[in-house]
């Protein structure tokens, strides 16, 4: 049986990778160092998923250019160089991801990282060869603009209605809407299942298990997706 979604996108920070709370700490640090107060931990946790630079304005509206500037190259800075704490992959991530791979699903990404950092983390988690295609936020617009789930259909050659995007942000489900295809919600991220299901998921699921078996489940997963590549 072919399933439902042949490709499926994912979301990398808070999806598959938990690396919410160095990005929080990222983020303050380069507050501190740019001399300018951050507006919280929350607040920076709710724009976790977007492009760098969107997500500084987010939190600093009334600054300056050059303010929010220095705050990305400061952040950049110290998550790729100074704050050397380490982060794994959510729990089921790499067996589910492989079994998936394994049953003929074309897995994909689309992440507000930049290539760099998306780059060094499919290295360091050595996940590189599980993904047809990567799209990140500083070649394409940020989320929730569809634009990177678009390059991704036309890079494979699927058409919208063969998409799934699994995300744990609102961001991800509005880019999701807005190129046409379904969205799956995770919880275990940085937004809450009530905010998620305002924006008409599939499901929201609190686990990657749940993710893997509800992907092995719905959509009888089938080698024949390899031929659309």
């Amino acid at each position: 049986m072919k399933p439902e979604h042949e490709l499926i996108i994912f979301d990398w920070d808070g999806t598959l990778m938990d690396s919410i709370a160095k990005i929080v700490r990222c983020f303050s640090a380069a507050f501190e160092d740019a001399g300018v107060r951050g507006p919280g931990d929350d607040a920076i946790r709710h724009v976790i998923g977007l492009g760098l630079g969107e997500a500084v304005a987010e939190l600093l509206p009334q600054a300056d250019a050059a303010t929010r500037d220095e705050v990305v190259e400061r952040y950049r800075r110290h998550f790729l160089h100074l704050d050397q704490t380490g982060m794994e992959l959510f729990p089921g991530v790499r067996a589910g991801l492989e079994d998936l791979a394994a049953q003929g699903y074309l897995l994909a990404i689309a992440t507000g990282k930049a290539r760099r950092g998306l780059e060094r983390v499919l290295r360091d988690t050595g996940t590189a060869h599980l993904f047809c295609a990567t799209r990140c936020a500083d070649e394409a617009f940020s989320k929730p603009h569809p634009k990177m789930i678009e390059d991704i259909l036309e890079q494979t050659g699927f058409a919208a209605g063969q998409a799934l995007m699994v995300g744990d942000t609102t961001y991800d489900m509005q880019m999701a809407r807005h190129a046409g295809i379904d969205g799956l919600a995770v919880t275990y991220g940085v937004h809450g299942r009530e905010l998620l299901a305002q924006h008409a998921p599939l499901a929201c699921l609190d686990s990657f298990t749940e993710v893997h078996a509800w992907l092995r489940r719905v959509n009888g997963a089938s080698s024949a997706a390899v031929a659309n590549l």
